[in-house]
């Protein structure tokens, strides 16, 4: 009798086309699905490997092939819900075109993401689907882009490297969002942002993320419109964990000029802010007006519901995975691009200034 510790081995090929009696040749064939082979030696094939529970060597046949059948999804930060729908948008559209999806998470570090990518092209992935966590630092993707192999950037630009790109254009909705906020009288408005940096905010700072700088540069275009200075000072980032977020949230609410209205630049952090408005004994939108990027089921169950800059991130993941496959096949760019916009959802959580003195 058989130890516990013992196993079956894995049933081959050649056991396949023992069970069909056919040659090992025909019955990698009929279970590749390449090469000629007649219809009456493919049924026989595939019944065989089903009654013997066959599953095929994916390494042996990536290499026969130079398929892999794998798509290798690189983003910044799994838990934030972003990213999460993203990532549900490219593995839907994936597995109905028949590929597997490898994700890996770099906590937004660009180092972890060379290396992830390394490990993805050793693993033999067919095409690789990145959310770049800088767009300066980008030689590794450019080298990957240059190579030929297939490579597309979800939701951030990386630099100069002119992959196919599926984000949505942030200087207009931050424009149009900005200006919501002036109409309603807010001057002292805070955008709260979890992007690292070495030093505090200024104008004029170069951003790792470009998806940040086009959010600053539409907030700052829409004061210029207005000759008003742009609150630098009110401009927050390194909100990393929770507590460091409700401390950058009371900070800017209790210095002697205070935030009256708070953009938060995702809905993971979007929380914790909240919950510090809460902590100071604030009221949205009658102490403060808030104001945040994403959508989510959440944000329609507060009280009040909060405003919201809704982005179709869904959508992104699934044109990110097709334009993937396109390449991977050999075939040509959709045309036209698909291009995607942001909708301003004004709910709740925006009101009017309350104090006449701080609209000067």
């Amino acid at each position: 009798m058989s130890s516990n510790g013992s196993r079956r081995r894995d049933v081959t090929v050649a056991d396949v086309a023992k069970a069909a009696q056919v040659s090992k040749a025909q019955a990698a064939r009929a279970l590749g699905n390449y090469g000629a082979v007649s219809d009456e030696v493919r049924e026989r094939v595939l019944a065989a490997a089903e009654e013997l529970s066959y599953r095929p060597n994916e390494l042996a046949r990536s290499m026969n092939t130079g398929k892999s059948h794998t798509i290798g999804v690189v983003v910044g930060d799994i838990e934030n819900p972003h990213f999460g729908l993203a990532t549900r948008g490219i593995t839907d559209t994936a597995k109905k075109s028949g590929f597997n999806v490898i994700l890996v998470n770099t906590d937004e570090d660009t180092a972890a993401e060379v290396d992830a990518v390394r490990v993805l092209l050793d693993k033999r992935v067919d095409g690789l689907i990145v959310a770049p966590a800088s767009s300066v630092e980008t030689d590794h993707l450019r080298h990957v882009h240059d190579s030929g192999r297939p490579l597309v950037l979800l939701d951030r630009k990386a630099g100069q490297v002119e992959a196919e790109t599926m984000a949505v254009g942030m200087v207009s909705i931050a424009h149009e969002s900005t200006q919501y906020l002036l109409d309603a009288g807010h001057r002292r408005i805070a955008f709260i942002s979890t992007l690292t940096t070495d030093s505090p905010y200024h104008g004029g700072m170069l951003l790792e993320s470009s998806q940040i700088a086009d959010r600053l540069d539409g907030m700052q275009q829409a004061f210029r419109e207005r000759d008003l200075p742009f609150p630098d000072d009110l401009v927050r980032l390194n909100a990393g964990d929770a507590e460091s977020i409700r401390r950058i949230t009371r900070d800017v609410l209790l210095m002697p000029a205070p935030a009256t209205a708070v953009v938060a630049s995702d809905g993971l952090i979007a929380l914790s802010i909240v919950e510090a408005i809460q902590e100071l004994g604030l009221a949205i939108p009658a102490d403060v007006s808030f104001l945040m990027y994403d959508d989510f089921a959440w944000t329609r169950l507060t009280t009040p519901p909060l405003t919201v800059i809704s982005q179709p991130v869904y959508n992104m993941g699934v044109a990110a995975a097709k334009a993937l496959i396109r390449q991977i096949q050999g075939l040509a760019p959709s045309a036209p691009a698909p291009k995607f916009t942001a909708t301003l959802i004004r709910r709740g959580s925006v009101g009017p200034l309350r104090t006449a003195a701080a609209l000067s």
